[in-house]
């Protein structure tokens, strides 16, 4: 049997945030703006519950660090808040990558104008919420491969 390391690349470039008042935007782009950011909600929503999670599980082991054994066994059953992958098409298509098996990079563009101030701060607050998901990849390995030569 052949065994092979199997693995998914996802490159993303997500749409800014643009208020619609700056963009002036009427009709059919108003309405294509109002999707997209309904996705970018729903993936702040995904990104804020993960870190929580993360959060949650690292004060778990440092109050079992710091607790007797009794309390650790009480302690060791950890509540998972439901992360709502399918509430859009985004956040379902980065599910493997913002809490399943993967090694994920996440680059923030921002602007340096004072026009773009509150954008550019709401950049930075995705991407540091998105800092602290930690997840824990293992190598993907398939033994049904087939070599392409």
């Amino acid at each position: 049997k052949i065994t092979a390391s199997v693995g998914k690349l996802n490159l993303v470039d997500l749409a800014g945030s643009e208020r619609q008042s700056k963009t002036e935007a009427v009709g059919i782009q108003a309405v294509e703006s109002g999707m997209i950011n309904k996705s970018l909600l729903a993936l702040g929503d995904v990104i804020n519950r993960l870190a929580r999670g993360e959060q949650y599980q690292q004060q778990q082991i440092q109050q079992q660090m710091q607790s007797s054994k009794e309390q650790q066994k009480q302690q060791q059953i950890l509540v998972k808040e439901h992360i709502p992958y399918r509430d859009s098409k985004l956040t379902r298509i980065l599910q493997d990558s913002l809490g399943g098996n993967s090694k994920t990079v996440m680059i923030a563009n921002i602007g340096p104008a004072d026009y773009n101030y509150e954008e550019t701060a709401s950049t930075l607050r995705y991407a540091s919420r998105a800092k602290q998901i930690r997840n824990k990849p293992i190598i993907n390995k398939r033994e049904d491969a087939v070599i392409i030569r």
